[in-house]
């Protein structure tokens, strides 16, 4: 009896994820992190259904073989510029994808947060080429109708976000991003975009906590009668104004990272960590979508499984875990 009640409550999860559409990014920047097979063992025992992995770790790839589990994965940056040749990125889905029958990929991310403002803006130029090479391996592999090619961007490729309405992209950005919204739009492919209230919330020295935790009373913005409550829904609708006019009306969005970290800066706490993602789990699930685009369930991957103390930057980069290395939760995630 008492296996059957444990299956069943695995099952139960594994439903609740199914519906909620939301998995969990899978980095490994850390020291003394388990092994890739424990790692997925980790996903399956909690019932998360998807994961995002930031390269294709082939160890991780052989221990997702045969699982349920779908997956984002990653092609690197600096792996951009050598994609830009048609032959290299067929070796590249050979190697990575085809040669891994038994895992569920999802989406190809072909980079992550390329900014042409910043220091990443040296891989600028390739990710579009190494967009279309990529997707066109897979459709000649014949697997255009299961995988699905996008990249990942964030929102600090915008110059404006508030109100939502406003939402747009720098204007040294949309030479770069707006062919890649078009390609998108002409091939029936989702945007990626990393979405953190929490950093909105530190960029405001006046930052309103509950609207960033979801737990603001009622509407904290009016933006011409569309109502925000929170501040993850106020950041998506600013990423779908954002590329609306570039051609991106009908690309939806997957927000392919979001969470809150548990210590290194203002707000960021085990309590406010806690809070933020078991609400933001709780909106995804209800499928309520967004004032700009209501009724469409917004799929999310958390980030991240593991704190990650060799990740550089601020210190609150180290502590977005949701469990410790040792396997146990930081705090309950009511999956």
């Amino acid at each position: 009896m008492t296996s059957k009640l444990v299956l069943l409550g695995l099952l139960m999860n594994l439903l609740v994820f199914t519906d909620a559409q939301v998995g969990v990014c899978n980095g490994r920047v850390g020291d003394g992190l388990p092994s890739e097979q424990d790692v997925v063992t980790l996903y399956r025992n909690n019932g998360i259904t998807r994961m995002r992995i930031y390269d294709p770790n082939q160890a991780t790839l052989r221990a997702l073989q045969g699982t349920n589990i779908e997956l984002i994965l990653d092609v690197p940056n600096d792996v951009l510029q050598s994609l830009n040749d048609q032959n290299a990125a067929n070796n590249w889905v050979r190697n990575n994808i085809q040669n891994y029958p038994g895992v569920r990929f999802r989406y190809i991310a072909v980079g992550n947060e390329v900014n042409p403002r910043e220091d990443s803006g040296r891989f600028a130029n390739f990710v579009l080429p190494a967009m279309r090479n990529i997707h066109s391996a897979i459709r000649n592999a014949g697997l255009g109708n299961q995988i699905k090619v996008s990249t990942a961007t964030y929102t600090g490729l915008l110059v404006t976000s508030y109100p939502p309405s406003s939402g747009a992209f720098h204007d040294n950005v949309r030479g770069f991003i707006e062919p890649i919204i078009r390609f998108l739009a002409q091939n029936n492919l989702p945007m990626l975009a990393n979405i953190y209230p929490y950093f909105g919330y530190l960029g405001d020295p006046n930052g309103n906590l509950p609207y960033a935790l979801f737990t603001a009373p009622g509407t904290v913005v009016n933006d011409n009668g569309r109502q925000y409550s929170n501040l993850f829904t106020a950041m998506l609708d600013a990423h779908y104004a954002a590329q609306a006019p570039l051609g991106g009306e009908n690309v939806e969005i997957v927000v392919s990272e979001s969470g809150w970290p548990s210590a290194g800066d203002r707000g960021a706490t085990l309590e406010n960590a806690r809070t933020y993602n078991n609400n933001l789990i709780r909106y995804v699930k209800g499928t309520t979508g967004s004032p700009r685009k209501p009724g469409r369930s917004i799929e999310t991957y958390i980030f991240a499984m593991f704190d990650e103390n060799r990740k550089p930057g601020a210190e609150t980069e180290k502590h977005f875990g949701l469990f410790t290395p040792n396997q146990q939760p930081k705090y309950q995630v009511n999956f």
